[in-house]
C-alpha cells in the first residue's frame, strides 16, 4: 500500500513539474495608433531575449478557433530587441506569409504575438483585439492587458511583466 502511494506522489510530482514548462502569456505585445490613424504593431520582448514566431491572426468572432481569415506569419527565429511596424506590414527581413485582407476588418478577433521559448523560462509576447477597439484609439495610444493606455504606461507594464 505504501508502494502505491508513493508511486502516486511521484506521479503527481513529475506532472506538476512537467506542467510548470508551459509559456505564460505576458503583455509585452501592444497595438499602437499612429498619428495617421496607422495601427503599429508594438513587440517589447524582455531585456535582450530572442523570439520567434511572430504572427498576426484574424478570425471571424464568435468563430472559436475558425480559420484564420486575415493576418500574417513569420517563420523567422532568433529575432532580436524592441519592435515597431505597421499591423499588416512587418518587417521585410522576417518573410511573412500573408493570408487574406491586409487591414482591420469588422467582425473579427485579432490575436497579435510572438514566442520566447527556452526551458523554464518561456512566455508568449501576446495581445488580442478587434478592429473596433483599435479604430477608436487616438494617436500615441496602446491596446495591451485587453485595455487602452498611453505608450509610457505599455513600456512599463511590458518591463514589469519581465
Amino acid at each position: 500500500m505504501r508502494r502505491t502511494g508513493a508511486v502516486a506522489v511521484g506521479i503527481v510530482g513529475g506532472m506538476l513539474l512537467l506542467s510548470g514548462c508551459a509559456a505564460v502569456d505576458l503583455p509585452l505585445a501592444g497595438v499602437r495608433a499612429g498619428a495617421d490613424g496607422t495601427p503599429y504593431a508594438v513587440f517589447r520582448p524582455c531585456g535582450d531575449d530572442s523570439y520567434q514566431g511572430p504572427r498576426l491572426d484574424g478570425r471571424a468572432r464568435g468563430g472559436g478557433e475558425g480559420p484564420v481569415t486575415t493576418g500574417w506569419d513569420a517563420k523567422k527565429e532568433g529575432l532580436h530587441g524592441d519592435a515597431e511596424f505597421p499591423l499588416f506590414d512587418p518587417p521585410a527581413g522576417w518573410r511573412a506569409r500573408h493570408r487574406g485582407k491586409q487591414e482591420l476588418l469588422p467582425r473579427q478577433h485579432y490575436v497579435l504575438g510572438f514566442g520566447h521559448y527556452v526551458s523554464g523560462d518561456s512566455y508568449n509576447g501576446v495581445v488580442e483585439f478587434t478592429g473596433e477597439q483599435i479604430g477608436r484609439l487616438r494617436s500615441g495610444q496602446v491596446w495591451a492587458d485587453d485595455r487602452v493606455m498611453s505608450l509610457r504606461a505599455f513600456e512599463r507594464l511590458a518591463a514589469d511583466a519581465c
